[in-house]
């Protein structure tokens, strides 16, 4: 009788054993993997939206850095007009009007940088004719996109010979 008993146990908790899961250890373990996966789709999503952040970010500086070096290298460029008239044409806080060489070619263009919205934009004006002239068309060109101007702060800023700025710009 002993051995019977003794059988009947072992025989008992194999059979626990092997049952499987109930229908609530399946519905918490659904559960909790239900949450592990939001959890790390949540922080993907998460990653993502930071690093497109990020990267456009990261194009707007490197596409503002180019348009502004482009810019110093023709203002570095500025001289004597082909009609001969002096290199600069007009100031003002957003506008910048002056005469380069930014071809290599004979003859001077006419240079415009302002800014229009949130575009800081280059406009050329190649010198035509027999005297030279500066008639034509502007030829625009963006240099640099997203320019923001918070409050009242200008796009050019002028200094004299002694380094004091101009701010009376007639």
């Amino acid at each position: 009788m002993e051995k019977q008993k003794d059988y009947n146990l072992k025989h008992r908790a194999y059979n626990l054993s092997c049952r499987g899961m109930t229908f609530i250890e399946a519905l918490i373990w659904v559960a909790l993997f239900t949450l592990v996966i939001l959890a790390l789709v949540a922080s993907i999503l998460y990653f993502y939206r930071t690093n497109r952040y990020a990267i456009e970010q990261s194009n707007a500086v490197t596409f503002s850095q180019k348009g502004i070096g482009k810019m110093v290298r023709v203002i570095r460029e500025a001289a004597y007009s082909s009609e001969g008239a002096y290199p600069i044409v007009s100031i003002a806080a957003n506008d910048f009007i002056f005469y380069a060489d930014i071809d290599n070619d004979p003859l001077i263009e006419k240079i415009h940088y302002y800014v229009s919205g949130a575009d800081l934009i280059e406009g050329i004006v190649d010198a035509a004719g027999d005297p030279p002239s500066y008639a034509g068309a502007e030829t625009l060109s963006t240099l640099s996109e997203q320019v923001r101007n918070l409050g009242q702060v200008s796009t050019f800023n002028y200094y004299d010979q002694d380094g004091a700025e101009i701010t009376n710009y007639s």
